[in-house]
């Protein structure tokens, strides 16, 4: 909460919405104790991009996820860490993200067994999060075909 009121704060007038997404925001799963934020936009990614940066976010491109632009920090040692995204609100990267935090709010079966494997690739691969992120890759391209995402 506190991440998204500053956020809000500055960005007030100039966004859509600040969306919750990833482990974190769904109940019951299993999540590393880093936030996922999506700041969603309309055409107007300079105005956020130079307000972010007010506020300390440095913009790194896409990262290889076309849709999505990253930002890291720095001095924001008071709030819980986080990555932070800004999509445009028809972005598929978002609504990717927004489909699987329902999907799996939605169905305790499919929870469970995202939360197990989350748990077996964390043990599997402490030090080394690009396995850990393509573990779990599989099982959530699946979700994303059930929606006709992929």
């Amino acid at each position: 909460i506190a991440i998204k009121d500053e956020l809000a704060k500055t960005l007030e007038g100039h966004i859509i919405s600040i969306e919750h997404v990833g482990s974190t925001s769904i109940p019951n799963c299993p999540a590393k104790p880093i936030i996922d934020i999506d700041i969603v936009i309309h055409g107007n990614f300079e105005i956020v991009k130079s307000l972010l940066s007010t506020m300390g976010y440095i913009h790194e491109g896409d990262l290889g996820i076309k849709g999505r632009e990253a930002f890291k920090y720095q001095g924001k040692e008071h709030l819980m860490k986080h990555h932070l995204y800004v999509l445009e609100h028809d972005a598929l990267e978002l609504k990717k993200h927004l489909t699987l935090k329902e999907h799996l709010a939605k169905h305790p079966e499919d929870l469970i067994i995202y939360g197990t494997l989350k748990k077996e690739l964390a043990k599997k691969f402490p030090h080394d999060s690009e396995s850990y992120v393509n573990g779990k890759s599989s099982f959530i391209q699946e979700i994303y075909k059930m929606y006709h995402l992929i």
